[in-house]
């Protein structure tokens, strides 16, 4: 007899996943005895959070559907947030989750939670699948769903029953997923595309403001033809960084709440702003009537719900990026003379360059610098949340596209390590960082067992101020210094990551940053760097360092 499980089974390997991160639990018992035989590669994790991220980090580094799978109850529940993290920001996963059998649901029955509507806020769709024939079709629309349109988390609910219930034998699959309904648009419209072609041509200040929709749709190579042909400068948000190496004469790195002054008075004085694969996200916008109040505004998003959503726009292109930005560059016959803004543009960059005290105290920013310049591009960036993240997104010169791997929209302590796992998975072939603060750090500081099992070269940088450090800095600057539980009490990383069967090592002073880390690099397997930087730094990328404080509450004039 086939059952439910064994379906399940054939069915992801008809979508091609060669990699499961999960935890077992007693009603998922049939379907991890079907995979103790199958070519699915499981990845034990130690919490049910880090499977979630696992597969968001593998999405994201690989593009391609990342796969969890939790047990009934507190298993599913501790999926939440990692399956909330990869809506927030776009990403393709596919959580599978057991469930108690049929008979027994809406009973309270043991280790019972309605993982369907829990998840309902924070799934582009969920399914809670009634009989085993249903498996097949279920599995087919879930991967389709997910990575289709705007991509995002879909999750899949099995009973025990269902599980070990009989499949139908034979039944053919259909080729092609149809769902009536849901139609996504991929193809910009002519009329719309016209209308921005005759802003660009117009326009004497342009600037291009980059999202993560410009990575998720592989629109990296497309984005860079058009800004260098057209000669408009970019800026990206947290979530585009890589979509244009970072380096590029054309690139203000990333604007908002802790982005440069560049991009931040670009924004304010550009006439035209090409929003691309965007949202207008607070973070980015801070006062939102004020921000680009000089410019018309194209927006190009293959969402037609964030478009008008935060700014009302000029000409709003309903389109995935990549097929958007094909159809501008075949279509463009000529352009605004934008040689005095560029040049402008580029005086900025040199009269406010990111800037930090760089004396003989370790620094965080340095830590970041010195691995950046080691690495020079090839290796995939994780970071945690916080102070670590801004620093990373600063002071880290990203040069291609699924390099830079972060919890945007969430905004999630204990992501990165656990993403960190998951992009190695993805991408074998190169180095995997994860840039951690102390406090995200402890969040999933569990997974070192994991690292250790599989012998995971995974490696973690810790920023370690002994302090929740973006939240203390906010108490610092608005709360007169009144530090209300945001000390954290020093920890020996090392002696935990050694515990567990990982090599660590503690760096204190600045002259040994470069050296550590080339030795972090070199190391086969899994490594732990502790370094304990300037306790109270803080996330101030202009000069004077007091121009932050106004990036917080609304970009000033230059």
């Amino acid at each position: 007899m086939k059952t439910g499980a064994r379906t399940l089974i054939e069915a992801l390997q008809r979508e091609g996943v060669d990699t499961i991160f999960g935890y077992p639990g007693g009603v998922v018992l049939p379907i991890y005895d079907e995979l103790y035989d199958s070519s699915i590669r499981h990845i034990l994790v130690r919490h049910e959070q880090a499977a979630a991220h696992a597969a968001d980090g593998y999405a994201r580094a690989s593009g391609r559907v990342g796969v969890c799978l939790a047990t009934s109850g507190p298993g599913a529940c501790n999926l939440v947030t990692g399956i909330a993290t990869a809506y927030m920001d776009s990403i393709p996963i596919v959580a599978l989750t057991g469930q108690v059998p049929t008979a027994l649901l809406g009973n309270d029955a043991f280790q019972e939670s309605d993982i369907t509507g829990i998840t309902m806020p924070v799934t582009k769709h969920n399914y809670l699948v009634k009989n085993a024939g249903e498996i097949d079709r279920v599995v087919q629309e879930a991967f389709y769903i997910a990575r289709t349109g705007r991509p995002g988390p879909v999750l899949v609910d099995l009973p025990k029953d269902v599980s070990t219930g009989a499949a139908q034998e034979g039944r053919p699959v259909p080729e092609t997923v149809s769902l009536r309904g849901y139609q996504p648009t991929y193809q910009g419209h002519v009329r719309q595309i016209d209308k921005a072609l005759d802003l660009i041509a117009t326009a004497e200040r342009p600037l291009v403001y980059a999202g993560g929709g410009v990575v998720l749709s592989e629109a990296s190579a497309e984005l860079l033809q058009f800004i260098e042909t057209a000669a408009i400068p970019v800026t990206t948000t947290l979530m585009g960084l890589g979509a244009v190496p970072g380096d590029h004469p054309l690139n203000l790195g990333m604007l908002g709440m802790h982005g440069t002054q560049s991009a931040n008075y670009a924004v304010t004085e550009c006439d035209l702003l090409i929003a691309i694969g965007a949202r207008f996200d607070d973070r980015v916008t801070g006062k939102i009537d004020t921000f680009a109040p000089n410019a018309a505004i194209i927006h190009i998003d293959i969402d037609p719900a964030e478009i008008g959503k935060n700014k009302k726009v000029d000409v709003p292109i309903v389109g995935d990026v990549k097929a958007v930005l094909q159809a501008l560059l075949s279509r463009m016959q000529k352009r605004g003379d934008t040689a005095n803004w560029v040049a402008r543009v580029g005086s900025w960059k040199t009269q406010y360059p990111l800037y930090y005290r760089n004396d003989d105290r370790l620094r965080p920013q340095y830590v970041v610098e010195q691995l950046s310049d080691i690495l020079k591009g090839e290796g995939i960036i994780v970071s945690e949340v916080g102070q670590n993240q801004m620093w990373t997104a600063l002071y880290y010169c990203f040069k291609k596209p699924r390099t830079w791997i972060t919890s945007g929209g969430l905004g999630t302590m204990g992501y990165g390590f656990p993403a960190a796992i998951g992009a190695h998975y993805a991408r074998p072939d190169m180095p995997v960082i994860d840039i951690a603060g102390d406090g995200s750090f402890q969040m999933n500081i569990q997974e070192l067992g994991t690292v250790a099992q599989y012998d995971i070269p995974v490696k973690v940088v810790i920023l370690n101020n002994m302090y929740l450090g973006m939240v203390r800095q906010w108490q610092e600057l608005f709360y007169d210094r009144r530090y209300s539980y945001t000390e954290l009490p020093p920890v020996d990383f090392v002696k935990i990551a050694n515990a567990y069967g990982v090599e660590g090592l503690r760096v204190e002073e600045k002259a040994d940053v470069r050296e550590a880390l080339k030795t972090a690099l070199a190391t086969d397997g899994p490594f732990v760097l502790d370094f304990r930087v300037e306790r109270e730094e803080n996330v101030f990328p202009m000069v004077p360092a007091g121009a932050a404080i106004n990036e917080m509450i609304g970009v000033r004039q230059p």
